[in-house]
């Protein structure tokens, strides 16, 4: 039996619930071994297939999603239709209820999302998308090795046409600093731990504040494309901004607010990573102040 293998051929961006840390946005890195008898052209599968076909089947299954560990005894899921209303309470990270098209979730059999758990459930599904001569697949997940600092955050962006307008899906996302043409560490680390375990979301898509049991909650919601979508959760976990939460727009919002503490004409570049390889880059010349 022959094997054909991909590195790195795709990402999933995705949110996942965790009683301990609430909604974590979340990058891995996907590496995939086919194994199977040659076909007529002497291949197990087409490279281009790969990156095309397997692709998109692991896109469709996990990518932009929420992923709902629904074993765990804080999780309640209710259905109606062609949709989910989910329920997390924690004592530690107090009630999160998301309500959303079910294609914006995935529920999976399981106490907890690692990677360990969610490898062998894509690979399962994967398989019957293959050709007949292709016998078993293999991923290997991981996140990706960073050199400085990262946080995890979750958004929605209800303008998307794509499967980015779904309210909680994310990223782990490194970001980079410079002052003066200087890397700044410090500057980034004190950013990351303001964004750590982040919902971050646009003041116009907060419905209402309310507090329950000793706990400040915001609820979120909107109307898009694939439908009407829902987040309540708390107050602590959440960073509001006026804007959408573009990765472009979340960079040059992180320079406007740390452009604040530096001396004038201070030349600042913000570098802010969504995921992996991608994101945006604001730049600032802070101005004499009177």
């Amino acid at each position: 039996m022959a094997a054909l293998f991909v590195n790195q051929f795709t990402t999933l961006d995705f949110s996942f619930l965790s009683p301990e840390r609430g909604v974590v946005g979340e990058t891995w890195l996907a590496d995939v071994v086919l194994y199977g008898d040659l076909d007529e052209q002497g291949m197990v599968f087409d490279f281009g297939h790969v990156k095309k076909q397997v692709k998109a089947s692991l896109d469709f299954l996990a990518d932009h999603r929420l992923l709902v560990p629904v074993a765990h005894s804080s999780i309640k899921v209710d259905s109606s239709g062609d949709r989910l209303d989910v329920t997390m309470d924690s004592p530690v990270v107090g009630t999160i209820n998301c309500k959303a098209p079910a294609q914006a979730m995935l529920l999976v059999d399981a106490e907890q999302i690692t990677t360990d758990v969610l490898t062998p459930i894509l690979e399962k599904a994967l398989l019957p998308e293959l050709p007949d001569n292709v016998k078993n697949v293999k991923l290997r997940l991981y996140s990706e090795s960073i050199e400085g600092a990262y946080y995890h955050y979750s958004h929605g962006l209800k303008k998307h046409l794509g499967d980015c307008q779904r309210i909680a899906h994310g990223h782990r996302s490194a970001i980079q600093v410079h002052v003066n043409g200087e890397r700044d560490q410090l500057l980034e680390k004190g950013w990351a731990e303001k964004w750590q375990d982040i919902y971050i979301a646009t003041t116009e898509d907060l419905l209402e504040c309310f507090e329950q049991n000793g706990r400040r909650y915001n609820r979120f919601g909107y109307t898009s494309d694939q439908g009407y979508f829902e987040l309540t959760i708390a107050e602590y976990l959440c960073y509001l901004i006026d804007t959408d939460t573009t990765v472009e727009l979340l960079a040059q919002h992180i320079a406007a607010e740390m452009s604040k503490a530096l001396p004038d004409n201070s030349d600042l570049q913000v570098t802010a990573y969504e995921g992996l390889n991608k994101g945006s880059i604001a730049r600032m010349v802070v101005h004499a102040r009177s």
